[in-house]
């Protein structure tokens, strides 16, 4: 390939996906350990929250506008035409436990951009595209196997210890410092609780896991643009002594600034360089760049509105499988986040008694 040229976007076909003989029975074991994360959660607290990204430090609406002239390959999907749609952004730590904020774990970004039309992906109720994101570009488990090995592992740590795991997080944050220093990220690490403790608003967010796009495939980002919230990336924030200290954060800062955010799209160019079943290999951007193809604008409010806070974190749930056929989720991570996200709203909505709905243009 001459310098500088770019390989053509891969062609979405179904042959893309390989599908483990063992695929189904992983499954099943991670539905149960998300269901030991569940009942230790729902039973140490009285209260059912999600199993993985429990703790939300904002939650915000706003408009997403897809931008016009985007070229063919871009122009696919829920991008295929100019439009403007709400957006709900829920902003959060990963864990399946409400931790004090100076436990330290990757921050996630789930988007729900409403009134989307076109067929659905099988079972997708309502008519909302979502989209899961995380502050990093890989995910930590290269298949559905050892996604099962490291979710029981933090199923073990989801319980009363948490004198334990600040103490766990402090050392890991400090190995993870010194990996990073010599250049080697340690994702394992840092989804156990050695993540920075940075201000989630000047986070650039990342898919890390592949989906159809239309006739293409895409990985999907999301970047701060604003120099409101350029200035906070990298922000650590000090969270000693303050449990909601990421929360009371983001609420003081979103009184007073617009957000905006870009939402980009990175297309496949080679199955082998940019592979669909293995997330732990990061797409290189010079080889595959993220193009933008819409803009996502929150205007100041407050991050923390009780009934806004109630309708979002208590009524909705985001999965990666509620959108549109033109996006389905691909890859052995994806299809696996299929049935047990699923059963953890219906636990949560058994156990609090509170119906999980997709929201309409008027909520």
């Amino acid at each position: 390939m001459e310098s500088g040229a770019l390989h053509a976007p891969v062609r979405y076909s179904p042959d893309v996906e390989v599908v483990r003989p063992d695929e189904g029975k992983t499954i099943e074991g991670l539905n149960e350990t998300f269901d030991t994360i569940l009942k230790t959660v729902a039973d140490d607290s009285g209260h059912a929250v999600r199993s993985v990204h429990a703790k939300a430090h904002g939650i915000l609406e706003g408009v997403l506008r897809i931008d016009a002239d985007l070229p063919p390959e871009l122009a696919q999907g829920l991008f295929a035409a100019p439009f403007e749609h709400k957006v709900i952004m829920r902003m959060s730590t990963n864990a399946g436990d409400i931790l004090p904020d100076a436990i330290s774990l990757p921050r996630g970004l789930a988007l729900k951009v409403l009134d989307v039309a076109g067929e659905r992906l099988p079972d997708a109720e309502g008519t909302t595209q979502n989209f899961i994101m995380v502050n990093g570009k890989v995910f930590q488990a290269s298949n559905t196997e050892k996604f099962l090995g490291s979710l029981k592992l933090l199923a073990k740590t989801t319980d009363r210890v948490e004198g334990l795991k600040v103490a766990a997080s402090t050392v890991l944050r400090g190995v993870n410092k010194a990996l990073t220093a010599v250049g080697i990220e340690s994702a394992t690490f840092g989804s156990l609780g050695g993540a920075p403790n940075v201000d989630p608003l000047g986070e650039t967010y990342y898919s890390v896991t592949p989906f159809r796009y239309g006739e293409h495939i895409a990985k999907f980002s999301v970047a701060p643009v604003a120099p409101s919230l350029t200035a906070l990336t990298g922000t650590e924030i000090d969270a000693s002594g303050r449990p909601d200290a990421i929360r009371e954060t983001v609420r003081s800062e979103m009184v007073g600034i617009e957000g905006t955010w870009e939402f980009r799209v990175q297309l496949c160019r080679d199955l082998e360089r940019q592979p669909i079943e293995d997330p732990t290999v990061e797409w290189n951007e010079e080889e595959a760049p993220f193009q933008r193809v819409g803009l996502i604008t929150v205007r100041p409010q407050d991050s923390w509105e009780p009934a806004r806070v109630q309708a979002v974190d208590e009524g909705m749930r985001f999965s990666v499988w509620t959108g549109l056929a033109a996006h389905r989720p691909l890859g052995n991570i994806n299809r696996a986040r299929n049935a047990p996200y699923k059963h953890s709203a219906e636990f949560r909505e058994r156990f609090n008694g509170c119906p999980i709905h997709e929201p309409d243009a008027g909520h």
